[in-house]
């Protein structure tokens, strides 16, 4: 099936590894346009060399510290023109309340929740004024099946799936959707690194790291990949699926309704 998304400018935050980069070479598989922001500018060329040659699409970055307003506004100077905005960027530490400091709560709300909604009220005006364009938030279940163990989480992503909602229900009127997407545990490099350091830890063996992944932990028995989230991304931003916006996917196996 054409999806529609050759030629598309796809700018994907977040994106030199993880779910950022599975979603970034998706889009460039569609034939898209990538920006690939993140940090770091080394990762970010080596990202960029490797999604070139892997699929002959033009990719170009951007480096930046997405949790400060001028990183944000420079971003938007340099590529204010997107088709399809994906806020990606944002790591929030687990941890119960008296676990966590004030400063560990700011730190998380400025890169994720404070740059998505500022991310979003640079990049959607301009889309409404064009009449068209797409934002795709990269969420996290933690904002749906809220722990007390992930408290900044379950704070910070569901204020994200709300402000999502919200907009996305109003940017139609102008040919925009803005639509979000919840990721349960993925297999990630981080998650693969944690692994690792448990398998170091109680096995001796860091090689041995698929055997700290509990299968009765999973729905289908195991983590689900960054390529997963990446394909219902590219898929949902088709403008063959134009009917959606103001809607958050809950993409955890279920997981949320287990015992």
């Amino acid at each position: 099936m054409d999806l529609e998304l050759s030629g598309k400018h796809v700018l994907v935050t977040g994106a030199s590894k993880g779910i950022g980069y599975a979603t970034a070479k998706a889009f460039a598989e569609e034939g898209a346009r990538i920006t690939l922001v993140s940090r770091r500018a080394e990762a970010l060329e080596e990202a960029a060399g490797r999604l070139t040659s892997g699929t002959g699409a033009e990719v170009g970055w951007h480096a930046g510290d997405l949790s400060r307003d001028a990183d944000r506004l420079a971003l938007f100077e340099a590529f204010a023109d997107v088709d399809i905005l994906v806020n990606n960027a944002g790591a929030i530490k687990g941890g119960a309340i008296e676990a966590r400091t004030m400063e560990e709560w700011r730190t998380g709300f400025d890169l994720k929740v404070w740059g998505y909604i500022h991310l979003c009220s640079l990049y959607v005006p301009k889309m409404r004024a064009r009449k068209s364009g797409t934002v795709i938030n990269v969420i996290g279940m933690g904002g749906r099946a809220v722990r007390a163990a992930y408290i900044i989480g379950a704070a910070g992503n569901a204020a994200l799936i709300g402000f999502t909602q919200a907009l996305g229900g109003e940017t139609p009127s102008d040919n925009v959707r803005v639509f979000g997407i919840n990721p349960s545990p993925t297999l990630t490099d981080r998650m693969a690194t944690h692994l690792r350091e448990r398998a170091e830890s109680e096995l001796g063996d860091a090689a041995r790291w698929e055997e700290m992944v509990d299968p009765s932990r999973f729905p289908f028995g195991r983590p689900k990949h960054p390529e997963e989230v990446a394909s219902l991304a590219v898929m949902l931003a088709s403008p063959k699926v134009q009917y959606l916006s103001g809607t958050v996917v809950d993409m955890d196996g279920g997981g949320q309704w287990r015992g």
